[in-house]
C-alpha cells in the first residue's frame, strides 16, 4: 500500500483480536480526499470490528490508524473530531423531533447560536428531511430514521464520514434516497468510508473497494481493476434458428474477430467469451444475419464484483 501525505485515512496491518479469534487480520488501505472507499464483505467477515477500531472505540492489538495526520487510540480526543461516525444501530433519541434531535448532538459537537441552528438546516436539507423537522423520529420509517442517523454523523462537518451498513432493513426509496446523499458528500470532498454487504451498492458508490473476509482484505482497487482478476472477459450469447452449416459458418468469422476469445455452440444458439462486449454486439449480430441466423435473443453478460468475490474467495458473497 503506498500513502500520500494528503490521504485522509490510512490504516496500516491493522489487527484486532477477540481472545484466540482474529477479527481483523493485517488490514491496509487508505482513503483520499473525496475519495468514497468500500469495504464490501458478507456479514461477520470483520468490516464493523475494523471500523470500531479506526473509530477509536476499540483499541488495535496491531498496526495503525492515522486520521489527518494524528494517530487514532481509544483515549485521544481531537483525533475523533475529525470522524462522523454512522453506526448500524439508530444512535437518537425516539420522543424527539428529528431538529431537536440534531440540536442536541450539535451542541454535544461544541456547535452554538446562528452557527448551530444553520448547519441543522443545512444537514436537514441534505438527508431530505426539512420537511419533517417538527415530527418525533418514533414516527419516522426506518429509512428516514437511518437518513437522520447520517444527519448526526455530518453536524460538524468530519473530514472522514464512516458509515456501517446504512441501508440494512431499509425500504428501496430510502435507500436510494441515502446512496444519492453519499454520492452528494463525496462530491464536496469529503473522505467515505462505506461498508457494505450490498455489492450494488459498492458498485454505485466507491471510488475504490476493498473486498474483506474472514477479517483478510483480499482484494482492492477500483471495479474495473477487480473485475480484471477475473479476466475480465463478457460473454454474448446469441439464441435463434439456424442450420448446421450456418451456424459453423457464422462462428468461424466470429473467432476472426479482434477480442473474441472463444465460441462455444450448440443446438439453438452461439456463445461468445469476449473482451469488451458493448463494442462487438453489433458486429456480430451482422455475422450471425449474414450466416442465415433467425435471432431471437441476444444477451450480454458482464462480470460484476460478485464474480471477482467468487473469484478471490471462492465463494458468494451471501454465503
Amino acid at each position: 500500500m503506498t500513502s500520500t501525505p494528503d490521504d485522509v485515512l490510512v490504516v496500516d496491518h491493522l489487527v484486532r483480536r477477540f481472545g484466540d479469534f482474529t477479527a481483523v487480520d493485517d488490514v491496509s488501505f487508505r482513503i483520499a480526499p473525496g475519495e468514497t472507499y468500500g469495504l464490501l464483505g458478507p456479514n461477520g467477515a470483520g468490516k464493523t470490528t475494523a471500523i470500531s477500531v479506526i473509530a477509536g472505540l476499540l483499541k488495535a492489538d496491531g498496526g495503525s490508524v492515522t486520521i489527518a495526520g494524528e494517530t487514532m487510540r481509544p483515549d485521544a480526543v481531537s483525533v475523533k473530531r475529525h470522524i462522523g461516525l454512522v453506526p448500524q444501530d439508530l444512535a437518537l433519541y425516539p420522543d424527539l423531533s428529528a431538529r431537536e434531535n440534531l440540536v442536541f448532538f450539535a451542541k454535544l459537537y461544541g456547535l452554538r447560536g446562528k452557527e448551530l441552528a444553520s448547519r441543522v438546516d443545512e444537514v436537514l436539507e441534505t438527508i431530505g428531511l426539512a420537511d419533517r423537522a417538527k415530527d418525533l423520529s418514533k414516527e419516522y420509517s426506518g429509512g428516514m430514521k437511518r437518513r437522520l442517523n447520517i444527519g448526526v454523523g455530518l453536524l460538524h462537518r468530519p473530514t472522514l464520514l464512516i458509515l456501517d451498513e446504512p441501508t440494512v432493513g431499509v425500504d428501496p426509496q430510502s435507500r436510494n434516497s441515502i446512496l444519492e446523499a453519499v454520492e452528494a458528500l463525496s462530491g464536496e470532498g469529503m473522505a467515505v468510508l462505506y461498508t457494505t454487504h450490498y455489492m450494488e451498492e459498492a458498485e454505485r458508490l466507491c471510488d475504490r473497494i476493498g473486498i474483506i473476509d474472514t477479517g483478510q482484505l483480499r482484494a482492492e482497487g477500483t471495479r474495473d481493476e477487480l473485475i480484471r482478476l477475473t479476466g475480465g472477459t463478457d460473454t454474448i450469447r446469441l439464441g435463434g434458428r439456424v442450420d448446421t452449416t450456418g451456424q459453423e459458418e457464422a462462428a468461424r468469422s466470429m473467432r476472426t474477430l479482434h477480442g473474441v476469445e472463444r465460441v462455444d455452440a450448440d443446438r439453438h444458439s452461439l456463445s461468445l467469451t469476449v473482451h469488451d462486449a458493448p463494442t462487438l454486439v453489433a458486429e456480430v449480430v451482422r455475422m450471425a444475419a449474414e450466416a442465415g441466423m433467425k435471432l431471437t435473443d441476444v444477451e450480454i453478460s458482464r462480470p460484476d464484483l460478485e464474480s471477482v468475490f467468487l473469484h478471490v474467495t471462492g465463494k458468494a458473497l451471501r454465503d
